[in-house]
């Protein structure tokens, strides 16, 4: 017993780096290396819902990553209050890298497009067959990698009940070293890619999320966040704590 907890810790320890993006909604111009798994898990609070999700990514190519997402958890209906259990899968994404970011150089820039498929029971699933494209772009401050700059522009499309309905999501997101692997990380967004439905596509507004992010080592990573909705109305997104984990395997 002791000796496979040696192992697991040694790969948790010493696989190749990669940066992850959620709980955050912006995402990042990298993807998940060659032969390496990224396990992601994170917990999502708000007044009405708890979400727990979970994102397998796997590194097909050496500019290919492939993922399947899925969550689960509770959701209250405004009328009764009452907490009923909802979970949706497979959530499913292509990301392709265009360019790798060089510390003080090159902005690194990847492109992904998926589909959250109508699959489960309760108010996660989505109202139709839809997807979602964007363009994920990563500047790079600072030669031991000081200040991460993440920009998002992308669009959702949904089938609903016999009518198309499309949608623009976009986001900007930054990540700061403050003293060795502990780090401040923000950003300010419209709409998420990965959530979308009829109304999310009417008067969304924006959002802002803030949090810190622990580097444990390479390839292990704690994340703690907290958000809120700006405008949008009926629509506007309630404040929200989240908290995740990820972690690297690597096959090489």
């Amino acid at each position: 017993m002791k000796k496979t907890i040696l192992i697991i810790a040694a790969y948790i320890l010493f696989v190749p780096q990669i940066w992850a993006a959620r709980p955050l909604i912006t995402d990042d111009g990298a993807i998940t290396e060659f032969k390496c798994i990224e396990l992601a898990n994170w917990l999502l609070i708000d007044k009405y819902s708890g979400q727990l999700w979970h994102s397998v990514s796997i590194g097909l190519h050496d500019r290919v990553e492939l993922s399947v997402d899925m969550y689960w958890g509770y959701d209250k209906s405004e009328d009764d209050n009452l907490a009923k259990m909802s979970f949706t899968a497979p959530l499913l994404q292509t990301k392709i890298l265009i360019r790798d970011y060089e510390p003080d150089g090159f902005s690194g820039m990847a492109v992904a497009v998926g589909s959250n498929l109508p699959f489960g029971k309760g108010a996660f699933v989505p109202s139709g067959y839809g997807a979602f494209a964007f363009a994920a772009l990563t500047q790079c401050i600072g030669k031991e990698e000081n200040v991460l700059i993440h920009a998002n522009l992308g669009g959702t499309y949904i089938r609903e009940n016999g009518k198309n309905h499309s949608g623009i999501t976009w986001g900007i997101g930054t990540q700061v070293k403050v003293y060795k692997g502990f780090h401040f990380v923000g950003e300010f967004v419209s709409g998420d890619p990965y959530i979308h439905d009829d109304e999310h596509f009417h008067g969304i507004g924006f959002a802002y999320q803030l949090g810190i992010c622990q580097f444990i080592s390479d390839k292990l990573q704690f994340d703690f966040t907290f958000g809120n909705g700006i405008g949008g109305g009926k629509n506007r997104m309630p404040f929200w704590i989240s908290s995740g984990i990820n972690y690297v395997l690597s096959f090489k």
